[in-house]
């Protein structure tokens, strides 16, 4: 982290500050609504403590539902220029390792005073969005509250036992009427996912394995599996996204907007197309790309991770931009959407954290606590930042990997090519799930050959692990 321009630990400033924070913050605004008595719920990962974002639903006439979204007010307590904003500032992202988390803000915010935690009053900006019948978004709007989370739930159980492989979670259960909620919530973001992939939203699979912990020691590997409360969470908050940033914009104010341009290589994607017997146009299209990768999906999911990455690669990275009303948006491509910020994380994001300032100083009738010279420089930094930090995750997976493998010298596995240029050819060995280096080899192989491979070498400090070919 340090090499790469971020700073692991919190200063004595930060600690000083920390100190005289004594609560999660209440103010005294009639604007502030009171909505803790409403269903609302987390879901996250198993081991999130850093809540951000609540969902709660209603059915209304029709066959439409009002979904709200209630996002954390960090700058309730986090104020801008102050020595915890400034380390948040420079970071920009919590660093996520399977061995330790290095969050953006000190944990007695993030994961307390800051985080929507059940059973505790928090103060929270509020998008609301009607959707009709179809899931076209009829109507949204933003403002402050007071909520309360009734329920912390995670991913897998949700899943689980909406796909009908589980019992609803205890945490759940124990609230009436919550099962209705999910089943509701659920309806609609498949729907959501309906329409975007339908206007040519990208369905990719990156390959982000994750270390298993038994105290110090790693016993395993294991891929993060896509699911339908992941996919919950992901729609509303692509939907928030948006809202937000529609908002912004009509109140005629710049915004920190996340893009991904039209990708430049799209002539390289559509050679990658034509290996695979498949013709895409000569413009970008992301209906046509989607297409595509669905058939490759559907035709060989063994492989399409790797495909995934390829294509990623060739799109370009994510990057934040500043928009001002009234200038046309680049827009997110693999998305398929317009009109896109961060907003939904701001425990976690410091560029959430800048759209929640912005968004309160707009219901505030105040002056925008950015000027646009600072949001240039901003949007540069967090872009910079978050690679960095990017770089930060992959190089820990990969130390991970040679660490749970440093005892497998020997061995042999089934293995994918997903990787050839002029240093050398890469693998993917199927289980565990790990990337390394071919040191021996034919050079003819292709990227997505299956080949037998023995693990010859690690290198955990430097995240090296070293194959050759076997029969």
């Amino acid at each position: 982290m340090s090499e790469r321009g971020l700073q692991p630990e919190f200063s004595v400033g930060i600690e000083q500050q920390l100190a005289a924070i004594t609560d999660a913050g209440n103010e005294a605004d009639p604007a502030i609504l009171d909505l803790t008595g409403l269903l609302w719920c987390s879901i996250d990962n198993d081991d999130s403590l850093d809540l951000d974002q609540l969902t709660v639903c209603e059915m209304l006439d029709a066959g439409a539902v009002k979904i709200l979204v209630a996002i954390a007010d960090v700058d309730a307590l986090v104020k801008k220029g102050s020595a915890i904003d400034d380390h948040a500032r420079i970071n920009t992202t919590s660093v996520y390792t399977s061995a330790r988390i290095f969050p953006m803000l000190p944990e007695r915010l993030s994961t307390d005073l800051t985080s929507l935690n059940a059973g505790q009053d928090r103060l929270a900006l509020v998008t609301e969005m009607v959707f009709k019948a179809d899931a076209t978004l009829s109507t949204s709007t933003v403002y402050r509250a007071k909520v309360r989370n009734k329920a912390k739930l995670a991913y897998d159980a949700v899943a689980a036992w909406i796909e009908g492989d589980g019992q609803l979670p205890a945490a759940a259960a124990a609230i009436p009427g919550m099962d209705s909620q999910l089943r509701t919530q659920d309806a609609v973001a498949q729907q959501l996912r309906a329409r975007r992939h339908a206007q040519g939203s990208l369905e990719l699979e990156t390959f982000q394995p994750r270390a298993v912990f038994e105290g110090e020691k790693v016993i395993d590997i294991r891929q993060q599996v896509q699911n339908r409360a992941r996919q919950l969470i992901e729609e509303v908050m692509i939907a928030t996204n948006g809202c937000t940033a529609r908002f912004l914009a009509s109140r005629r104010g710049a915004s920190l907007r996340r893009v991904v341009r039209s990708p430049e290589r799209w002539l390289r994607i559509a050679e990658l197309a034509k290996n695979y017997g498949e013709t895409l146009p000569d413009e970008p299209d992301s209906k046509a790309l989607e297409a595509f990768l669905a058939k490759r999906h559907k035709a060989d999911p063994l492989r399409f991770p790797d495909l995934s990455l390829l294509i990623v690669k060739l799109m370009g990275r994510g990057e934040y931009v500043v928009e001002k009303s009234g200038s046309s948006p680049i827009g997110h491509f693999g998305l398929a959407v317009r009109d896109y910020t961060h907003s939904t994380a701001p425990n976690r994001r410091f560029p959430d954290l800048i759209t929640s300032r912005q968004l309160k100083a707009v219901l505030a009738g105040q002056a925008p606590p950015y000027s646009d010279a600072e949001m240039e420089v901003l949007a540069l930094h967090c872009t910079r930042q978050e690679d960095a930090a990017q770089k930060v995750e992959r190089r820990m997976r990969k130390s991970e990997a040679a660490l749970l493998l440093e005892t497998h010298i020997g061995q042999r596995f089934d293995a994918i090519v997903t990787g050839t240029n002029p240093d050398g050819i890469w693998v993917r060995v199927l289980s565990p799930p790990a990337e390394g280096k071919l040191v021996n080899g034919p050079t003819t192989l292709k990227i997505g050959e299956r080949v037998r491979v023995k693990l010859v070498e690690t290198n955990v400090e430097r995240g090296f692990i070293d194959f050759v070919t076997t029969d």
